[in-house]
């Protein structure tokens, strides 16, 4: 039971690290440069997974590590950045805490995977929940930012598609490594290309360049694999609520923004929308296939 407990908090780790991204990227890294944000997130982490995996790719891995890695991090990372910019913490952390639900849709037509009935009521739940936290009284939510977290969480659904599809067997964290790596590389000159001159570093920046790159990326994914390959997968799922959770605290405590009964209303449907998909959840009505693993939301 004790080592059991030590797994579930070195897991958690991991959300609560992609849910303070957020806060993190708003206000201590420079707005006008997401391209370069998103290489210097995804290079750096990928060469020390890769000191660690110490395995380099194969055959077809060499071009299928290129294509999941412009759209798992390379462009993926880029879009969080601009979302994370351009909405509150508390907005961009519940909007792609349903980046499950985004999935579970996407693998409907494309893999053939018919929902179960409390999975796709879920999703019409946490979709309600990200509506009412956005409409009505608007402030502070910039509409740009929500469709480059839509977009990010569509690029994250294929991507987990594929690499489902490619991967059944890989190393995760090498395949990792390989990913970023080539995101972060691919990204890199389009970086140099649209946005001229790296940012410059202060003390802040670099702070905020260390936390996304090595705490939330590098350190997140070893001990978030680590937990989905020792805990269940119901667990695993309920863990990853404390996505949204540490980016509404850190948003709402450190970045003093607004959240009253409208946010709380639709933080709360989220939260219920995403439980009724867990596996736990779906269990009850002796659904098959619940022993899939959730997928991280927010990274």
């Amino acid at each position: 039971m004790e080592a059991n407990t030590r797994r579930v908090a070195l897991t958690a780790l991991a959300p609560v690290a992609w849910g303070a991204t957020y806060y993190v990227t708003r206000h201590t890294l420079p707005a006008d440069h997401p391209f370069y944000g998103g290489a210097l997130r995804a290079l750096p982490a990928g060469l020390l997974l890769l000191l660690i995996t110490r395995q380099l790719p194969r055959g077809s891995w060499w071009w299928r590590s290129l294509v999941l890695g412009t759209i798992n991090f390379g462009a993926f990372f880029t879009l969080v950045y601009v979302a994370a910019q351009l909405l509150p913490a508390s907005v961009a952390s519940t909007l792609m805490a349903t980046s499950s639900v985004t999935m579970m849709l996407v693998a409907w037509p494309l893999l053939a995977e018919r929902p179960q009935v409390l999975a796709l009521a879920g999703a019409v739940v946490g979709i309600a929940g990200v509506a009412v936290m956005l409409l009505g009284d608007s402030a502070g939510v910039d509409y740009r930012g929500v469709l480059a977290g839509l977009a990010a969480m569509m690029l994250s659904a294929v991507g987990h598609i594929l690499t489902t599809r490619w991967s059944p067997r890989q190393n995760i964290l090498a395949l990792t490594s390989w990913q970023l790596i080539a995101g972060g590389l691919l990204i890199l000159p389009v970086a140099i290309a649209l946005e001229g001159a790296p940012p410059a570093i202060t003390a802040q920046r670099l702070a905020g360049y260390g936390y996304v790159t090595f705490v939330a990326t590098a350190f997140a994914f070893v001990v978030w694999f680590h937990g989905l390959r020792a805990l269940s997968a119901g667990t695993v799922g309920l863990i990853g609520l404390l996505n949204p959770v540490s980016g509404v605290l850190l948003g709402v405590l450190a970045g003093s923004e607004p959240f009253g009964p409208r946010q709380f209303a639709g933080l709360v449907l989220v939260f219920a929308g995403i439980l009724l998909g867990q596996p736990v959840a779906r269990r009850l009505l002796d659904a098959p296939g619940s022993r899939s693993r959730p997928v991280p939301a927010g990274r």
